[in-house]
């Protein structure tokens, strides 16, 4: 009874798997993070593209060329967050956001699942090395069908940037519709196509030799940037232990990462050497972590953690940051709803050179009323075609101006005034010349 009782007060500490995984399931719920965010952003409105008009959609507005600070300010301020993010996190974007890289990853591990840990794929020429025990018709069957199902779904996301949800459901439930383009079966074929070519032959070869957005941040990595980094004070606790390397998509030894190498900062190897080593000892540490500084011959407690080198390039980034950012908020300020624009029409067909074409645009995705009126001439001098114009939603409407023949010889200046029902007005000035009566 008193063995007992002295037993029974020893604490046992007992570290949950959830706390030892803990990088692995962020790393996952930020992956599945992005994924959504993807649909959610055209589906909310926040950006898509109008194919029909030929135009980029943010917030239910138009955006031309022309709203020159909504555009060079977006891409200014685009431009430097992402040197900002490569210089200090390196390829963390490939890592933990990339779609691509994580459909790689389930593939792999439904491959392993139904096929076997060591069916991996391999480009050189390298069999399979299937499961005797899972190398089933069945389980290609599941695997294949899984793969086809996941490529069909995915392949939907681009199409959400073109179109609103209702019409891919209907195009989804072979509905017709005037508003899809008559080939977007086909387009819609090609996207399938290539995403299952891409998960299930290319995969995580796509990061180590045909990335090429991954050498654009290669070019802002320095000794300094975010790495994965190998504590060579206990290497001792790892002698004949692979099982970094092993966890590694990519083929690489995590305790001897450089500057450029194809290292995509996921963290899996830190996940699998801290369970490891939890395995061996309850509660101590694994030999890898993420770190900044330099990379060799110093322990946990040694590395550098001042980052000012690191910083000192984002000084000059992040003022250019915040004018790209004053530049947007300066363009939705200004932004003009409507727009109006008037010229000759001698150059359509069967249209006289006394014709003019005055063009209204409407930028927002609402209907709406522009009114219309000729101001220089007298009343029947001219003929408007209409004097309003109807918009269901976003769109150009052209409204025909006929100037009578026999006006007076000389230049006659015309003001083309459009009016909105919220207030809107602008003008247009014409200069047309009359050679008088004949």
């Amino acid at each position: 009874m008193s063995t007992n009782k002295t037993l029974g007060e020893i604490p046992v500490l007992v570290e949950s798997r959830k706390s030892i995984n803990k990088l692995h399931w962020q790393r996952r719920a930020f992956q599945l993070s992005v994924m959504a965010l993807l649909v959610l952003i055209p589906m909310s409105g926040l950006f898509r593209i109008d194919p029909i008009q030929g135009a980029f959609v943010i917030l239910g507005r138009q955006i031309w060329f022309s709203d020159f600070g909504i555009v060079f300010g977006f891409w200014v301020a685009v431009a430097c967050l992402l040197a900002m993010l490569y210089s200090v996190m390196g390829t963390v974007f490939c890592g933990w956001a990339c779609p691509q890289n994580t459909m790689s990853e389930w593939a792999n591990r439904m491959t392993h699942k139904l096929l076997g840990k060591r069916a991996d794929i391999s480009l050189d020429g390298s069999p399979m090395q299937l499961s005797a025990a899972k190398n089933r018709t069945l389980n290609w069957i599941i695997l294949i069908l899984l793969s086809a199902g996941v490529s069909a779904l995915v392949a939907l996301i681009p199409l959400f940037y073109f179109y609103d949800p209702i019409l891919i459901w209907k195009f989804v439930s072979f509905q017709y519709d005037p508003g899809l383009a008559p080939s977007l079966h086909w387009i819609y074929t090609v996207f399938f196509l290539v995403i299952l070519v891409d998960i299930t032959m290319i995969r995580h070869f796509m990061c180590r030799f045909m990335c090429i957005y991954k050498v654009w941040q290669h070019t802002f990595k320095t000794r300094q940037t975010l790495h994965v980094a190998y504590d060579d004070t206990r290497s001792d606790e790892c002698a004949k232990c692979n099982y970094c390397v092993s966890s590694c998509f990519l083929a690489i030894d995590p305790r001897k990462t450089d500057v450029y190498d194809t290292c995509i900062n996921c963290g899996e190897c830190i996940t699998a050497c801290d369970t490891l080593q939890a395995r061996k000892e309850t509660g101590k540490q694994g030999l890898l972590k993420f770190a900044m500084g330099e990379r060799q011959g110093q322990s946990f407690a040694y590395f550098k953690t001042n980052v000012n080198d690191l910083f000192s390039r984002v000084s000059w980034t992040f003022p250019i940051f915040i004018i790209g950012v004053l530049l947007m908020a300066w363009g939705f300020w200004d932004y003009e709803r409507y727009h109006l624009s008037a010229y000759r029409a001698d150059t359509l067909q069967a249209d006289k050179i006394l014709d003019y074409r005055i063009s209204v645009a409407n930028k927002f995705y609402e209907p709406t009323r522009l009114y219309v009126s000729i101001e220089g001439l007298e009343q029947d001098a001219y003929t408007l075609q209409n004097d309003w114009v109807d918009f269901d939603t976003a769109g150009r409407i052209n409204v025909k101006l006929s100037i009578r023949p026999d006006l007076p010889k000389g230049l006659h200046p015309i003001l083309v005034r459009v009016k909105s029902e919220d207030g809107w007005e602008d003008s247009f000035r014409l200069q047309h010349f009359s050679a008088g009566s004949v």
